[in-house]
């Protein structure tokens, strides 16, 4: 027989529980603490009980109209419970809301190119493990997995930067209240991660420096290059940050150079002082490229500055991979490292 509102309002708090039927599966459930509608039903053969909310907030006509409403989903082949589970997930904040309101955020203080490339990060290795998760819900494991299948298709420092981000990604959902916590501070890379065994550079010894700049001096390849390697050895100045030179950036006359903050890796303006020697080389290169914008221009387009390799190639052609430090045979530092050499060393050019 059906409920009524009268019998329900009778009903005292039992320490036993006891359920009222209303039909279909409906019913009240009745204990201690109070009155709870539930509905029992099966879905693929098992059977299941949803809650339709607590009497008297939800009244006898509520809940039989709730009852209604689930069973006319359940005829649809849909679960009612599943099907609200998942819509209290969609009405959450999600991961990847937070990461472009984020990205949002903190792109403008970057360079064009480098946001770029964190969305991009987040769009291909990101997004599609964690984009559709509500941003509180996420734990450490997740992460883990996600970083781990970054560093099983061979990209360790994607692996590495991605965490990074993610972080950064928990921490703004934290300061805009969409979270709690960050899972990304309970993992350390090196717990999870294949590390690579860090290569401590040696620097170049004063006694080789100079048999290297003569080597280069007499270097048969391309001009250009060759002034290149020189005009590095002079200024100590990175790869991509000579590569990049402008003929803009530099005042002869007062033998300055004056690097942007975008071109230089901590981000803030940097200025060279050049030697008698680098404007006198800077002098002879404009004879060669002072019509282009940059001082070192591409091969195959002269809107783009030579590749990086460049430089390289040109030092293993001279014979110095394996037998100079491998600062000189693979990276600028080398240079860099060698401007703390004695001052006599530098920015004199061996005779």
């Amino acid at each position: 027989m059906p409920l009524t509102d009268l019998q329900i309002r009778k009903e005292k708090p039992t320490e036993k529980p006891r359920k009222l039927s209303d039909g279909g599966g409906l019913y009240l459930l009745v204990n201690q603490t109070g009155k709870y509608w539930r509905w029992k039903y099966r879905f693929e053969g098992k059977e299941k009980v949803m809650a339709l909310g607590v009497y008297p907030e939800v009244t006898l006509a509520e809940a039989r109209e709730a009852h209604q409403r689930a069973r006319k989903l359940l005829t649809t082949g849909v679960d009612p419970v599943a099907d609200r589970k998942q819509q209290a997930t969609q009405a959450k904040t999600t991961f990847q809301q937070v990461a472009q309101a984020w990205w949002k955020h903190w792109s403008p203080t970057r360079s064009a190119r480098h946001a770029g490339y964190v969305m991009r990060r987040l769009e291909t290795d990101v997004f599609p493990v964690l984009g559709k998760r509500p941003v509180d819900e996420i734990q450490a494991p997740e992460l883990v997995k996600m970083t781990k299948a970054i560093e099983e298709r061979g990209a360790l420092d994607i692996a590495k930067r991605s965490l990074q981000t993610c972080g950064q990604v928990f921490r703004y959902a934290i300061a805009h209240g969409h979270a709690i916590r960050n899972p990304a501070t309970e993992i350390r890379p090196g717990d999870i991660l294949t590390m690579r065994k860090k290569q401590n550079y040696a620097r170049l010894d004063a006694k080789e420096l100079p048999e290297l700049l003569r080597h280069i001096e007499v270097y048969q390849g391309s001009s250009v290059t060759r002034l290149a390697m020189k005009l590095m050895a002079m200024t100590f100045v990175r790869t991509s940050e000579l590569i990049g030179a402008r003929w803009d950036e530099f005042d002869l006359d007062n033998a300055r150079w004056d690097i942007p903050a975008e071109r230089m890796k901590m981000k803030t303006p940097h200025i060279v002082l050049l030697s008698h020697q680098a404007v006198q080389l800077l002098r002879n290169l404009q004879t060669l490229t002072g019509h282009r914008a940059l001082l070192f221009p591409g091969e195959r387009s002269h809107e783009k500055p030579m590749s990086n390799n460049t430089i390289l190639k040109a030092l293993e052609r001279m014979g110095y991979k394996g037998r100079m430090p491998a600062c000189c045979a693979q990276t600028s530092s080398g240079w860099r490292r060698a401007s703390s050499l004695p001052r006599p060393c530098q920015g004199v050019w061996p005779t």
